[in-house]
This record gives structure tokens, sequence and C-alpha cells, in this order.
């Protein structure tokens, strides 16, 4: 089974000893907790989709406490991934899929991604471009690899993707997402050119600057020669 629940008392057998054979991510939850709602599902899709590869170990924190005081737990959900005995990787807090993906992804050894499902679970761009080669047309490859692309505002790139299927809801309220995300390349210019000679004397001029700088990230070339513009202009 690639889900499986944990308590105090099968943690050695069903963590530790687990992990030195298969990577394991335990996800430490509560009932009472709605993020942990949100994640749970989405950590069960894209683990079951390694087809074995990695493990989920659902923690219940209320009824397992020694399993939270070994992981120090704080605040939840708390994903911690596990490998030889040992944590290797972790987050907090609810995350989207693309993100989960590209955690869970991290465990799946290289020489076993074998398959579009596996480049799927990884997550990462490279794997899940790899994964659109073998199958141009599934949805599931072009929504992830899509969200991705606009994650770091690459929303020429995502749109691109978008094109090479059919449309369905999912892939129509993904484009119109992106869509929304679109400012010509030029708006972003006009603006700085505007706000940086009122970035060092005003402090929301300042702000604005640098959410624009954000927006654009740091694979537009634009991006750096802006930040050292208003450096200039501060220290002038």
């Amino acid at each position: 089974m690639s889900v499986i629940d944990v308590s105090d008392a099968t943690f050695q057998r069903e963590v530790l000893e687990r992990s030195k054979t298969t990577p394991v991510i335990v996800d430490l939850w509560a009932t009472w907790c709605g993020p942990c709602k949100t994640l749970g599902p989405i950590l069960e899709k894209v683990v079951k989709a390694t087809n074995g590869k990695v493990v989920l170990a659902k923690v219940d924190v209320d009824r397992n406490p020694g399993i939270a005081q070994a992981f120090q737990v704080q605040s939840i959900p708390m994903v911690v991934a596990m490998k030889n005995g040992q944590p290797v990787d972790a987050f907090m807090g609810a995350q989207p899929e693309h993100a989960v993906r590209e955690f869970v992804g991290k465990l799946v050894p290289e020489g076993e991604v074998l398959d579009v499902a596996a480049l799927l679970a990884r997550g990462d761009e490279a794997s899940l471009r790899e994964a659109l080669k073998l199958e141009p047309q599934n949805e599931q490859v072009v929504l992830a690899l899509a969200a991705v692309l606009l994650s770091r505002n690459d929303v020429t790139g995502a749109l691109e993707i978008l094109q090479r299927v059919p449309q369905s809801p999912k892939i129509a309220a993904l484009v119109e997402k992106a869509k929304a995300m679109f400012v010509p390349d030029d708006t972003y210019a006009t603006q700085l050119d505007a706000l940086l000679p009122l970035v060092k004397a005003d402090e929301e001029a300042r702000k604005r600057f640098l959410e624009i700088l954000e927006t654009m990230g740091p694979g537009d070339p634009r991006t750096s020669v802006y930040r050292r513009r208003m450096t200039g202009m501060l220290y002038a």
C-alpha cells in the first residue's frame, strides 16, 4: 500500500525501518485542522502516482503524541520526508499541488523514473517536459507544467503549453488565470521608469517598484538592471 496510517506503536516498523528501502513521507495532521484537509488529498494523489516508489504515512498527532513529540511538532500540517531512518526534507502548511509534486519527486530515484506517472510525481519542470514528450495530450501533465511555469510568472510559456490540448473546464480555468497575469513587457518598463525617480523619498513608490520586479521575476533580464538602478538611486 502506498498510503498507510501510522501510530506510536507502529512508527518504528512502518516509517523508520521501511524508509531504509523505500522513501516515506510522514503527514502529521489532526481532524480539526482545516489546512490538513486541503493538503491530505493532494499528498495522497501525488504519492499514489509514484506507483509504490514512495509511501505516505499519515499520523494523527492528537492520537499519537509520541510521534508528535519526536518531530517537535509546533504547527500542522507538517510533512517530513524520511530516507534511511532519517528526515531529509520537510515543509509546514498547505501547499499547491505542483509544489507537492516537486517535493515528492525529489524522493523518486532517478533510475526508476521510467513512466509518465513517475515523472508527473517528480513535479519539476524538466520531468514534466519529459512526460509531455511521452504523452503530448496528457491533460494532467499539461496542467502541472503550466502551473509550474505560472508559479515563476512565465505566462507566455504557460499559455503555449495550455494551447497544446483540447479545452476542458480545468484547462480553460488555467488559461483565464494566465491571461489575468499577463502584462505587456513595455507596461512594466513604463511603470518602472516612472517610479524610479521617486523610490528614494516615497516609500509607496519603492514598494510598488519592488512588487513589479517580483512579478517580472529573475528570468526577466531587465529585473537585475532595474534593481541596480534602484540601488543607485537610493544611495545617490
